[in-house]
């Protein structure tokens, strides 16, 4: 499913892209063909081209709305940036206390000199 939809999407973004620049307005893409008179007949591309431009930009709105719904149900596990937190974490924990060796009787010598 999601591979569908990011086909989807990436076409529906380079066909916008192309409906776009092929527009009349102060010199884009359409003017530097031509004009939209010659390939698309007397009344030129401006009817076509704005049903075009909203019908991709309202299928580009969907396709990024239903990515971002599918990614968020995909990613159930922790993102890498939760994963290093965790492991910052656990290291800044002290470590469990080892045990200690017994404590001697007071009044005894130590066992090892302490140097003093």
């Amino acid at each position: 499913m999601f591979a569908i939809l990011l086909i989807l999407h990436v076409i529906a973004c380079l066909l916008l892209i192309t409906v776009v620049l092929m527009q009349s307005g102060k010199g884009g893409l359409g003017s530097a063909l031509g004009g939209g008179d010659s390939f698309f007949g007397g009344r030129g591309a401006a009817p076509f081209l704005a049903t075009a431009t909203t019908v991709l930009a309202i299928v580009f709105m969907v396709t990024s709305l239903s990515l971002a719904l599918v990614s968020g149900r995909r990613t159930k596990s922790a993102t890498a940036i939760e994963r290093s937190l965790q492991q910052e974490q656990q290291r800044q924990q002290p470590p469990a206390e080892a045990p200690r060796a017994p404590q001697g009787q007071p009044g005894q010598t130590p066992a090892f000199p302490t140097g003093k």
